[in-house]
């Protein structure tokens, strides 16, 4: 009988320590920023994948139409294609932030590994727009306490999201706007995508168009878009 209970201790224990080492929202092994208090009319738009030709090219056309600036955080091997493009994103007064060089899934890679893809990613940005980046997202959301850890050693400040949109998958600008909309209640980072981690190109149309439709729609309720640096700001 112990040893039932014991094992099944340990499995809810793993399971737990898995959970957390993908929620967004899990703190176990570090603080991450997540969001604002839920009273707060601020919300932040959040890209991940890119820079995409041409659909964070598109983005940015939607997002001047509201003149608003988002954060967008970019995986390095992309950025060198498109260096280009993550030049204009930083010149239309957007945030651009660590993605890794090639999105591995962290939980995984040694320390080594880890500190590889983060300051590679950081060397290729740094020297793409000429000014530090201070903001990192890891892939997946995946971490441990060696991955904060690293993140911070380079100056750079680990961030999550809470509220996921989905749109990686196929789907449409309908169904990314009701999933932000069942759980958007203030003071959010909004979770959504501008290109996909397994090559340039991802087809981000409906990303585009839902994004239109939130900044209408919150806009309309009295809510304020802000980068993450501005919701960091004390």
């Amino acid at each position: 009988m112990y040893g039932y209970l014991f094992s099944v201790a340990a499995l809810a224990a793993a399971s737990a320590a898995g959970y957390q080492s993908m929620a967004p929202s899990g703190q176990w092994y570090g603080h991450t920023f997540t969001r604002l208090p839920r009273w707060s009319k601020k919300l932040a738009l959040s890209y991940d994948d890119g820079p995409n030709d041409p659909y964070t090219l598109r983005l940015m056309e939607v997002l001047a139409k509201h003149n608003v600036r988002a954060t967008f955080f970019a995986i390095g091997r992309h950025a060198q294609q498109k260096p280009q493009i993550v030049r204009e994103l930083v010149a239309a007064g957007h945030v651009i932030g660590n993605h890794t060089y090639t999105h591995p899934q962290l939980i995984f890679q040694s320390e080594t590994q880890v500190r590889i893809q983060l300051s590679t990613c950081q060397s290729v940005l740094n020297d793409t727009i000429g000014q530090p980046v201070k903001l990192f997202r890891p892939p997946y959301g995946g971490r441990r306490p060696a991955v904060l850890r690293i993140a911070r050693e380079l100056g750079l400040e680990p961030i999550m999201w809470s509220v996921t949109c989905y749109d990686w998958h196929p789907t449409t600008a309908e169904q990314i706007e009701k999933h932000a909309v069942r759980q958007i209640r203030g003071g959010d980072v909004i979770l959504l995508h501008d290109g996909g981690h397994v090559q340039m190109g991802a087809d981000r149309s409906q990303t585009v168009k839902a994004t239109d439709h939130l900044i209408s729609r919150y806009k309309n309720e009295g809510c304020e878009f802000v980068t993450i640096p501005q919701m960091l700001e004390k």
